[in-house]
């Protein structure tokens, strides 16, 4: 570790938490330089749903190289990304009734909340944005300016305008009358961006009452509704997409992390044909959008959402989970999630700290988020089979009592 100490930022954060060398991995298992095998339950934050080097992907990237396919096309048509378009037609788009025009927009999430934003900002011609409390959408400084973290929110070094925050999943009481209201001094917003399940602000997981009604509250406002599925989407929840089966027709959804398949980055946004049409060519652009192995990745990832039998493996083993977390809660712990997402709030920073640090210690990745980093969510790959989960669950069992009953 000497040489990242040395030469390497003093912002970076994941290595702190996990001190060692990783030199190879393969699905939920990655592997130091010392030879020690690590059950990954971070998986990327959310980007390996498919585990690490999944094989299928493997064999396609290596045959797209070998053919002398195009890794970067900017915003050119390839046939990769004819290909991949299609395939998320076909499965993702075409059965759910669905018409979306497919917006790339660079390699990260953060670039994805960036254009969403601008894109309700140029529709509606209003500046203001609503957001809630204990959100996260991006490190850039328009997504900044909706994530709530103070932490991330400080080191901007700048005002971060033109967001309003209301709190998750509390009921709107009195926000109808008092955006009706002239002299409330609330602006009418240009959208709501919304996540399903807050990932990185504690696994808060919403009702599809209140979403229904965030929905409403937009629309009768003439504001565009956002869905941030950058890391709840992408099956990681059981199905497709986090919001499957509420009824909230978003005017545009952003995807990101887990959409690329293979670790490779990729971020695109769904949005609905009568807001995109507001775009101007080339009036959002970015370097990195045309990624090749994103795209050949993403295909074979489209394989797994051809029927509901992945889906349903995924909502057995988040049950499986569920049932771990609730069993292993101490006294005024609470577990929540859905699907493969699945947290542990222990309502306690410095201990949640103490418990990844010691599943570390004994060959787990987790990691903490929420306030004071008090939860642990696990996020495992997709793909993980039964034992890796187990023996996982267990280690955090172990950890967990460990580091809460006295020596």
């Amino acid at each position: 570790m000497e040489l990242f100490e040395r030469w390497e930022s003093e912002v970076r954060g994941y290595s702190r938490a996990y001190p060692t060398v990783f030199k190879s991995a393969s699905n939920a298992r990655q592997v130091d330089e010392a030879g020690k095998s690590y059950l990954d339950f971070f998986g990327g934050a959310g980007v390996l749903n498919f585990g690490h080097n999944n094989p299928k992907m493997k064999e396609a990237i290596i045959d797209f190289m070998n053919a002398d396919g195009i890794p970067h096309s900017l915003d050119m048509a390839t046939t990769t990304k004819r290909e991949f378009m299609q395939a998320f037609i076909d499965t993702i788009l075409k059965p759910r009734g669905m018409d979306y025009r497919m917006q790339f927009t660079g390699p990260t999430g953060t670039n994805a909340v960036e254009a969403a934003m601008k894109l309700a900002r140029r529709v509606t011609g209003r500046k203001s944005i609503i957001a809630f409390t204990n959100g996260f959408h991006g490190m850039t400084v328009g997504a900044l300016a909706a994530t709530a973290n103070s932490y991330y929110r400080n080191a901007a070094g700048v005002p971060l305008n033109h967001v309003e925050r209301l709190p998750f999943g509390h009921p709107l009481d009195g926000m109808e009358e008092s955006y009706a209201d002239p002299s409330a001094g609330f602006e009418p917003p240009a959208a709501i961006l919304v996540e399903v399940i807050q990932a990185e602000g504690g696994v808060n997981v919403a009702t599809k009452e209140w979403l229904q009604a965030i929905r409403k509250f937009a629309k009768d406002r003439g504001a565009l509704f956002i869905i941030d599925d950058i890391q709840a989407g992408c099956g990681r929840t059981g199905s497709y997409f986090s919001f499957d089966g509420m009824d909230l027709d978003p005017d545009i959804i952003t995807l990101a992390k887990g959409i690329g398949g293979f670790g490779t980055p990729l971020a695109m946004n769904l949005n609905k044909p009568e807001h995109d049409k507001h775009w101007s060519p080339g009036e959002h652009t970015g370097t990195f959008r045309g990624q090749g192995i994103s795209f050949v990745a993403g295909k074979v990832a489209m394989d797994y959402f051809k029927d509901d039998t992945f889906m349903a493996d995924v909502r057995r083993k988040g049950e499986i989970m569920a049932d771990a977390l609730k069993k292993m809660a101490g006294p005024g712990m609470e577990v929540r999630g859905r699907g493969m997402m699945q947290g542990i709030d222990t309502k306690n920073g410095a201990l949640a700290k103490k418990i990844v640090a010691e599943c570390f210690q004994t060959g787990l990745l987790v990691g903490g988020c929420g306030s004071e980093g008090r939860v642990i969510k696990l996020i495992p790959p997709l793909t993980i089979d039964d034992a890796d989960l187990k023996e996982g669950l267990d280690l955090l069992e172990k950890a967990m009592n460990a580091v809460m009953v006295p020596a």
